[in-house]
């Protein structure tokens, strides 16, 4: 007898999995096993013959995710099956169609992607001369919010209330022009073209309708208005689609996603079937039952509880402490209490099982300097990036440049790293006159007759630049990948310019190890030629770098999302930090109470929470009042400070004996 591949799966599961006719929305709870049904339902789709592998795409809202859930179904769907299969971003997606109906677009083949800092570049040239960078970031995000809700620079005109919105449709207007100048799109483009491309060509709509006959949206709470216009213009009328999300996990409201999406789909698709995954596979039901308290006190159009079958486990700690340095204090030394006892009872605990909760970045440092001292390994997620500092950039740059000539985008960031005279106007009439001469910018830079058309200084400082590029890459057919950034590094004047704009030498040698770092990046094999180097950068940008491996993890409850822990603290749990002040005077209290609900969900099998009585604040101290989500939390689920003063009275005891063996052994090494 066959084994049914749908074994294992809890009754809402299965159901999920098998509904394939008409729209589906499965409400998937905390750890409720969402990406497996989903993993399931495309092996069903395939292997029931409903569609080919080629007419499925799933859609995530990361790379890792995306990546993460093409492995698993890689493994029920042997061979090339899987490989004809879209798994992708919104934006992945939204690049493939554009790619493919760039001419429709108004787009030259090998168009740039603009990234945010190319972006933010362009929006501080076109504002007024001494432009403040806060002023630079609130037009770029209102620019950003306006493609999130799917307007064309004319519509986001028409939609402008205040003076502030009008002075960026204008803006925005202008900034389309000069990305048109350059073949360019940027990041928010990649949704809002397709919406305007499908919405209004019948024949792009009816062709990609044809290409994907069944879509799975993960994390359907988090789409912006654009991917939701995008998910029905794909979907059409018959609503071929399976979202999977959670209301009570929509935290990303302040980057446009819009948890109302999910209610529209019931009004879109009036034969929309819900189906709720209610069965917890992460939790002790003492932490369901405190988070399924907590949520109630949000509005609900479909109401959820969690359960497990898993034991009830310890009580909730809280824990009030004097300050932010007292609490961390503590949160160290439990921590490392903790991983003593399992190293005494049965072998060591990884230090990745532990995991500390923040509202913002910002509430680390006491966190770290006590993890420091109590020589605990850690991880802070949310640290800029090494990919993404400055110098890195800049050398990235050349590079892509070299591998590719078409590359615009590199092109312009590295014309201007460093800064050899070539500023954004000469650039806007070199993107016009390659635009006319069908010219990447690279190839229009190293024109006579483009340069003929352009002021003497501007066209000898693009000569001299296509000189250095050229230069590079014959270098780039004779040297090893490694070799060829540390003679780029030199001979483009990155490392010039990087002396002259560090304040002391200790700096300047600081930054200069990111570049030589990056070089050790390249190390490898010992070929050579733009073929080598474009594959080694292509796998340097998708490689996972800066991973936790075995630490403590300090993150920001965003950033929490998707994950688990056995042991989880949440810290800072005042009122004015969670919830957030802002929220607070905004009337946007339920997204910070889901917010907290997805850090309490991310525990396994133990949870602190903890708030500090008073903070420093400008010289003085100021009193804190515990956040009110607490005393949403049922009682009986928790062990306050105080209420069991002979077992708490032992377990300090316990305490004080662990650590007065670390100072014993930390002085005698």
């Amino acid at each position: 007898m066959s084994r049914d591949p749908l074994h294992g799966l809890n009754p809402p599961q299965r159901a999920a999995v098998l509904h394939v006719d008409g729209p589906l929305l499965v409400l998937a709870g905390a750890g409720s096993g969402k990406t497996r049904v989903i993993v399931e339902k495309i092996a069903h789709l395939v292997q029931s013959g409903r569609y080919p592998a080629r007419r499925i795409a799933a859609i995530t809202f990361t790379n890792k995710s995306a990546r993460e859930m093409r492995e698993r179904v890689g493994k029920r769907l042997k061979g090339e099956t899987a490989q004809e299969l879209t798994v992708s971003t919104f934006h992945a997606l939204g690049l493939k169609i554009v790619q493919t109906d760039h001419a429709k677009l108004g787009l030259r083949r090998g168009f740039s992607i603009f990234d945010a800092d190319d972006s933010a570049s362009q929006v501080k040239d076109l504002l007024p001369p001494g432009s403040k960078p806060d002023a630079v970031a609130a037009m770029q995000q209102l620019i950003s919010r306006a493609k999130n809700a799917g307007l064309s620079p004319e519509q986001a005109a028409e939609a402008a209330r205040s003076t502030r919105e009008r002075e960026a449709a204008a803006l925005y207007a202008r900034y389309q022009q000069r990305l048109a100048a350059f073949n360019a799109v940027d990041f928010d483009d990649l949704i809002r073209l397709p919406v305007q491309l499908l919405e209004n060509d019948e024949e792009a709509r009816m062709g990609w309708r044809e290409r994907i006959g069944y879509l799975l949206v993960d994390e359907a709470q988090d789409t912006n208005d654009a991917q939701y216009r995008l998910l029905k213009a794909i979907a059409g009328e018959a609503g071929q689609f399976t979202c999977v999300g959670d209301d009570d996990q929509s935290i990303y409201a302040w980057r446009g996603a819009n948890p109302d999406n999910l209610l529209a789909l019931g009004s879109d698709y009036p034969a929309l079937k819900i189906i709720k995954l209610e069965q917890n596979y992460r939790c002790s039901n003492r932490v369901l039952r405190a988070a399924n308290a907590l949520i109630a006190h949000n509005p609900h159009a479909h109401p959820k509880t969690l359960w497990s079958e898993a034991a009830d486990g310890e009580r909730i700690r809280v824990w009030e402490c004097r300050d932010a340095a007292h609490e961390a204090e503590k949160v160290a030394a439990e921590i490392q209490f903790i991983a003593k006892q399992h190293a005494a009872a049965d072998g060591s605990l990884p230090w990745g099982e532990f995991c500390i909760l923040f509202r913002g970045n910002h509430q680390s440092r006491a966190l770290e300097k006590a993890l420091q001292l109590l020589r605990i390994p850690y991880h802070l997620s949310g640290g800029t990036a090494f990919l993404d500092r400055g110098e890195v950039k800049d050398a990235l740059a050349w590079l892509r440049l070299l591998a590719n000539p078409d590359d615009d985008a590199a092109f312009l960031r590295a014309v201007q790293s460093p800064n050899r005279g070539v500023g954004a106007g000469t650039l806007a009439k070199l993107g016009e006159l390659a635009h006319q001469k069908h010219l990447p910018l690279a190839r229009a830079a190293e024109s006579m007759a483009v340069a003929q058309q352009l002021p003497a200084r501007a066209a000898n400082a693009l000569q001299g630049f296509s000189a250095i590029v050229q230069g590079l890459r014959a270098d780039a057919r004779a040297l090893p990948p490694a070799e060829l950034v540390r003679r780029l590094n030199e001979r483009s004047g990155l490392l010039a310019a990087l002396r002259a704009s560090c304040k002391d030498e200790a700096q300047f040698k600081m930054r200069r190890r990111n570049l030589d770092e990056l070089a050790d990046w390249f190390d490898g094999p010992k070929t050579s030629g733009p073929g080598e180097l474009a594959a080694a950068l292509a796998l340097l940008s998708h490689a996972d770098k800066g991973e936790a491996g075995n630490q403590v993890r300090l993150m920001s409850m965003h950033a929490s999302k998707g994950l688990e822990f056995r042991f989880v603290f949440i810290v800072g749990l005042e009122d004015g930090n969670l919830p957030h002040e802002a929220s607070l005077e905004e009337g946007r209290i339920d997204e910070e109470r889901r917010l907290f609900y997805v850090g309490i969900t991310r525990a396994k099998e133990r949870l602190w929470l903890s708030y500090a009585k008073e903070a420093q604040r400008w010289g003085d101290k100021l009193r804190l009042r515990p956040s009110r989500f607490l005393g949403e939390l049922p009682a009986g689920e928790l062990q306050r400070d105080g209420a069991d003063p002979e077992a708490e009275a032992a377990q300090r005891a316990e305490r004080r004996r662990a650590s007065f063996a670390d100072i014993q052994a930390l002085l005698a090494d």
